[in-house]
């Protein structure tokens, strides 16, 4: 199942699960079986929509390729949960962009 790498992407837990899932849980290794358990539990919003989800936290809100897909991977419910993300580069976020990147999440987040 090794092949040569082309290019460096970084995707969503959601993309890894439908990755895997396309490939066939059959012809996976056993680290790609357990990536894949991992991601079915932990995805937090469906996988045809996480990419576009962190696209448009880049677009909208200019953040870094890496917080966006972090966010996704999480999907925060609070400010302060999100300030956690945007805090690395020890920039100062404003609330009010943070209570729009909320109310954005807000719209995709799954009913439990």
């Amino acid at each position: 199942m090794r092949g040569k790498t082309t290019k460096k992407h970084v995707v969503t837990i959601p993309e890894v699960k439908k990755i895997l899932e396309s490939i066939g849980e059959e012809q996976l290794d056993r680290l790609q079986r357990r990536s894949l358990d991992y991601a079915a539990k932990f995805s937090k919003v469906d996988p045809r929509i996480a990419g576009e989800i962190a696209k448009k936290l880049i677009e909208r809100f200019g953040m870094e390729e890496e917080e966006a897909v972090q966010i996704v991977n999480c999907m925060p419910k609070s400010i302060e949960e999100i300030r956690v993300f945007l805090a690395g580069g020890h920039k100062i976020v404003e609330t009010s962009k943070l209570e729009a990147i909320l109310a954005f999440l807000n719209k995709y987040q799954k009913k439990e």
